[in-house]
């Protein structure tokens, strides 16, 4: 009798043990075969999940299954979801459950304008371009101004992170507290000492940030220039300001490499050759320490500067016309000679 109890319990043991191994692996078991991401919609199905999974796993029934039976297909949350190679299904399931997404990493670089930016950001978000250009427009009309592209001064270039379901009010409301947090009042007292307004502040730096290629060595000393020639009436005289005044009507898809004398009569406020003053606005967008630059410019007498071949990336400056004339054409005979146009 006491064989027979024994021959049961072992018998009841190991089918318990057979379901319990089944069910250990079903829901703990590794189902990932490699690493990746999937991005769920906001009105994604449960199929559209399970296809995206599809090309990851390595038993889609088992995942299905699982997921039915915790309640996925009706708690299902949008993002960008990091799949790892060895994860099981419990694992994906209460990730997608909680929305457990991973950032992506965005890269703000000097755009020439808002569109450019809002062009390369939609690439990694679910709301696409037209859906951030009519956000921020809203935005901008509500701050008093008239689009998109006025609100350029408050988009920092630098590298951030955001979710793919990002929407365009939270991705500006980012950034918006950037600005807020970098005009201390301390930097709102030398702004009043240089006697600009938040506007001219911005399209200085945007030209000093072009003209020192967004490296810092010069840029106090840039912009010292600048506000020299600005102070003595004189025209800035700035060769990206024209770059971008042709690109402006070109919509932006030019590449230019140099520009000529022919260059420096293209009508447009922007074009510090024919109109003196500040331009009405930024010609970039601008880094942090662009903007510090100018807030904090040397105290210099230069008043010309030009690229100086000899030093990439660094400039010859003087308060001399008749050595600048000397320093240009050295300039633009190394163009000549490296045939750049």
């Amino acid at each position: 009798m006491k064989k027979v109890v024994l021959i049961a319990v072992l018998a009841i043991v190991s089918v318990a043990g057979f379901f319990g191994w089944k069910f250990y692996k079903k829901n703990y078991g590794s189902n990932v075969k490699k690493s990746g991401f999937i991005l769920v919609p906001h009105d994604a199905t449960f199929q559209q999940v399970t296809d995206s999974l599809k090309p990851y796993l390595n038993d889609v029934e088992s995942f299905t299954q699982i997921a039915k039976s915790k309640g996925l297909d009706n708690k299902i949350k949008a993002g960008r979801y990091e799949i790892k190679e060895g994860a099981d299904n419990a694992q994906l399931i209460n990730m997608i459950k909680a929305g457990l997404q991973t950032e992506n990493t965005f890269r703000i670089k000097d755009f020439d304008d808002v569109y450019q930016m809002i062009g390369r950001v939609s690439r990694k978000t679910e709301a696409d371009s037209l859906t951030f250009v009519k956000a921020f427009n809203v935005i901008a009309r509500q701050k008093g101004l008239n689009n998109a592209e006025d609100l350029k001064p408050y988009f920092f270039s630098d590298t951030y992170n955001f979710y793919w379901t990002v929407t365009p009010e939270d991705f500006f409301k980012k950034f918006e507290s950037l600005y807020n947090d970098f005009w201390t009042p301390e930097n709102l007292a030398k702004e009043k000492n240089l006697g600009l307004s938040r506007t001219q502040v911005y399209a200085l730096a945007s030209i000093v940030q072009k003209e020192s290629g967004g490296k810092p060595d010069e840029q106090k000393r840039i912009a010292g220039l600048y506000l020299n020639r600005y102070r003595k009436g004189m025209k800035l005289q700035s060769d990206p300001t024209v770059i971008y005044a042709i690109n402006k009507d070109a919509n932006f898809t030019k590449s230019i490499k140099r520009v000529y004398y022919k260059d420096l009569t293209v009508d447009s406020p922007y074009n510090t050759y024919k109109n003196i003053g500040i331009p009405p606005g930024p010609i970039c967008l601008v880094n942090k320490s662009s903007v510090e630059n100018v807030l904090n410019a040397e105290s210099n007498d230069y008043i010309f500067m030009v690229a100086d071949p000899s030093r990439p990336g660094l400039h010859k400056f003087t308060n001399s016309p008749e050595e600048h004339v000397q320093n240009a054409k050295i300039y633009q005979d190394w163009l000549n000679k490296k045939e750049i146009k």
